[in-house]
């Protein structure tokens, strides 16, 4: 059901952003592969009816975005998310990136982008630096296109983040498969350098599959946000 999910929600995206994406960064674990590959398909799809569900057999225009894997953007390396049995003991993963980057549509990477992360976090991170990890790669990838509008394709815990670093006094308490947030900052170019205001969260409390509360300790009874 990957497929069919990720290509619906990326067709959501190309439908109600009201703007182009012009790059994708994807962790490099397997599922999120699949799932950019399927997003990416949909932005790029020549022509999709409603009767299309995934993108098997769907033309695509791989002009009009430019996908990259980046390291950043991984899993939380612990046993908190990473089981006993699927852990290497040697904490090397041995992600082959040609055979990942196959795996995405067809004329879509960039093989010219370097990487923010040149190589997976160490292993037995804490939830803690995974967090500022997110937090860090989110900033970083922004400064380094400050012109272009971003897409990136992580994990659970990345996408809580992804709002929980960057609206004041909430906490994340679900991230549903697929979910998703939107920000968006100002930015002011000057001489062949920019300024960047902060980030702003435009995603509402469950509406794209995000749902969180007050991180403040209420003194009366318990108190949910709908935001």
């Amino acid at each position: 059901m990957v497929g069919i999910r990720a290509f619906g929600t990326g067709r959501k995206l190309k439908t109600d952003l009201g703007f182009p994406i012009h790059r994708v960064f994807v962790s490099p674990f397997l599922r999120c592969i699949q799932t950019a590959s399927e997003v990416v398909s949909a932005l790029c799809a020549v022509e999709d009816g409603p009767d299309v569900l995934s993108s098997h057999g769907v033309a695509i225009d791989p002009s009009k975005l430019k996908v990259s894997i980046e390291y950043g953007l991984c899993e939380m390396l612990n046993r908190e998310t990473i089981g006993r049995d699927c852990a290497p003991k040697d904490g090397n993963f041995g992600f082959n990136i040609s055979e990942l980057e196959a795996m995405l549509p067809a004329g879509t990477v960039d093989h010219a982008v370097k990487p923010v992360y040149t190589e997976l976090p160490q292993w037995e991170e804490t939830v803690m630096r995974a967090r500022t990890r997110y937090e860090q790669i989110i900033k970083a990838l922004a400064d380094k296109y400050p012109s272009e509008n971003l897409l990136l394709v992580t994990h659970g815990e990345g996408v809580g983040v992804s709002v929980s670093a960057f609206l004041k006094d909430i906490s994340v308490y679900e991230v549903e498969f697929c979910a998703y947030s939107l920000l968006r900052r100002s930015v002011v170019h000057e001489n062949k350098s920019f300024t960047a205001r902060e980030f702003e969260v435009l995603t509402h409390y469950g509406q794209t599959g995000i749902s969180y509360c007050s991180a403040i300790p209420s003194t009366s009874s318990p108190m949910y946000d709908a935001m």
